[in-house]
């Protein structure tokens, strides 16, 4: 018996260095897909608002606020759902459609912007819906010792279809004379694609460190229906407070799109491609990240990417210098990425029961999304009314001190499961 269970445990370990789980590389083959659809609007949307519509940059903050904040109690609902009977599948598929159905709503709403505030905002709600449910599908198919990797190597596909979207808008643009509307009808059909990729190649349940289908956790009685359940956790109110801290101080990647284009002054056309080059520095590092805080503790790449980050706001301070400014934003972005996306998920799994797995990580997107909310709002306030330089100086201000608190506030030493 002890050698049959020390045989089974040596498979398992075997598999779990050797190799990611299916599961976790079919959510990752739906991200990229999906990403690719989502990419192609979120590349344009910038130019189309700013350019075409002529939004002030306060109204174009709104919009990307609401782009990336108004997910709140959905996030949490769908996190809810999905831990209710284990439909993380069911719950994430819902998501993804009607994000895809969102692209429809831009076509319909022409020019006006509350139909495009409507179209944005359903695509968010899907955005808010699936995210959860996926990173708990992720969560509960790899061992705790290896979600980094988990992580990082969904986020290497998923950014292999942020890669591929803007060149897809920017093709497309080019082909049709800057006609945003087949941009719309295109990225439809290729997100209408991942939600069937989801049906077919993502299995219903979780599965343990051998492949087997593993049964759906059932939340505790006394926690069930409570939205607010992980937060009696000390540690994870430190994650909390810290992401959304940060997330608080971090302004939207159109705004540094649009102060490049702004300092460099090149031609609009080539404004899609901007997101490439932090896409690029994401797919390289996002696997090594992800392994790097397996082995020394997540909170330190997290930390690293947000300091990452400020050295890009800096950057856009203190030099015109076209190269220089060009790629080191984009570098140091796509730093920041890699080193905070599927990181803080990872540092955050552990700490929250297997069957409240989705409902914690949707507590903790929402922190990160309303933060976020008021940071683009506040920004774009900033830019009216002082103009971008004393806006970005305020941004490298906030975000210093939410950096400094935060290495205060995230759990040392990070806790650390023992193996399933």
């Amino acid at each position: 018996m002890y050698l049959a269970t020390t045989d089974a445990a040596a498979t398992a370990t075997k598999v779990t260095r050797g190799r990611v789980g299916g599961p976790v590389l079919a959510l990752g083959a739906v991200s990229l897909v999906t990403d690719i659809s989502s990419e192609m609007v979120t590349a344009v949307l910038p130019l189309y608002f700013v350019l075409q519509l002529g939004l002030s940059p306060l109204q174009f903050g709104f919009l990307d606020g609401l782009y990336n904040g108004v997910t709140a109690l959905v996030r949490l609902l769908g996190g809810h759902a999905a831990d209710r009977g284990g439909r993380h599948k069911l719950v994430a598929g819902a998501g993804y459609a009607l994000s895809a159905f969102s692209r429809l709503g831009l076509l319909l709403a022409g020019g006006g912007t509350v139909g495009i505030g409507a179209s944005i905002a359903a695509d968010r709600l899907g955005k808010g819906v699936r995210t959860a449910p996926r990173d708990a599908l992720i969560s509960l198919s790899a061992p705790p010792d290896a979600l980094g990797r988990a992580f990082g190597v969904h986020r290497a596909m998923d950014t292999t279809g942020a890669l591929l979207g803007p060149l897809a808008a920017f093709a497309l643009l080019w082909a049709t004379a800057d006609a945003y509307d087949a941009v719309f009808v295109v990225s439809f059909c290729v997100g209408l694609l991942g939600v069937l990729m989801l049906i077919v190649l993502v299995p219903g349940r979780t599965a343990d460190s051998l492949g087997r289908p593993a049964p759906a956790p059932a939340a505790p009685a006394r926690q069930r229906g409570r939205l607010l359940a992980p937060l009696r956790d000390a540690d994870f109110r430190r994650i909390f407070g810290a992401a959304a801290l940060l997330g608080a101080a971090t302004i939207g990647d159109s705004f540094l799109y649009l102060l490049l284009q702004r300092r460099l002054d090149f031609a609009v056309s080539w404004f899609p491609l901007l997101p490439l080059g932090a896409a690029a520095i994401y797919l390289l590092l996002a696997v090594p990240a992800g392994r790097l805080g397996d082995r020394i503790g997540r909170r330190v790449p997290f930390l690293c990417g947000h300091a990452a980050l400020l050295g890009g706001y800096i950057l856009l301070l203190i030099t015109d210098a076209g190269p220089v400014l060009l790629v080191g934003v984009l570098l140091l972005l796509g730093v920041f990425y890699a080193a905070t996306d599927g990181v803080l998920m990872a540092l955050a799994g552990p700490v929250v029961p297997a069957a409240r797995r989705a409902s914690g990580m949707a507590l903790l997107q929402t922190g990160q999304a309303l933060s976020r909310l008021l940071a683009a709002a506040g920004f774009g306030a900033a830019w009216t009314l002082w103009g971008d330089h004393s806006a970005l100086i305020a941004a490298v201000v906030a975000l210093a001190v939410a950096l400094a608190a935060a290495v205060f506030l995230l759990p040392r030493p990070e806790r650390q499961p023992s193996r399933v």
